[in-house]
C-alpha cells in the first residue's frame, strides 16, 4: 500500500480523540459554569481548596459569601466552587423523625454484623 493514502488516514486517527476530548472538556466546563451561576442562599458547597461552607450570600455577581464555621463568613470567587454538597435537606426525606428511624436501622445492621462476625470467628462460642 502507498504511503500517500496512509497518511490522511493516519491524520484521521490522530485528530478524532482530539475532535471527542475537547467536546468533552466544552461540557464539563458547562455544566461547572451553569453550577456557579445558580448558587443560592443556603447551598453547601466544597471549594476547589477543598473548603466546605454553607452559602450566606449569592447575590454578587462575581462572589460569594461562605460561612465556614459559625459566625466566620468568608468571601471567595464564584469559580472557586467545585461542587454543592447534597444535604439531608435536598434528600426526599419526607420528615426527621423518619431519617432518625433510618439511623437506627443503620445501627442495628452494623450491630447485627458484628454479630455475626463473632459467631462465625473459629474456635468462638457464643454466650
Amino acid at each position: 500500500m502507498d504511503l500517500t493514502a496512509l497518511l490522511p488516514l493516519l491524520i484521521i486517527l490522530l485528530f478524532i480523540p482530539l475532535f471527542l476530548s475537547g467536546r468533552r472538556q466544552r461540557r464539563q466546563m458547562q455544566e461547572m459554569q451553569q453550577l456557579q451561576s445558580s448558587l443560592s442562599d443556603g447551598d453547601v458547597v466544597v471549594t476547589t481548596s477543598g473548603l466546605r461552607g454553607t452559602v450566606v450570600d449569592a447575590s454578587y455577581e462575581e462572589t460569594i459569601d461562605l460561612e465556614i464555621a459559625p459566625g466566620v463568613v468568608t468571601t471567595w470567587v464564584r469559580q472557586a466552587v467545585r461542587e454543592k454538597v447534597k444535604t439531608t435537606e435536598d434528600a426526599p426525606a419526607s420528615d426527621s423523625a423518619g431519617s432518625t428511624g433510618s439511623t437506627g436501622s443503620t445501627d442495628e445492621k452494623v450491630t447485627d454484623a458484628a454479630e455475626k462476625a463473632d459467631d462465625s470467628t473459629p474456635g468462638r462460642t457464643s454466650s
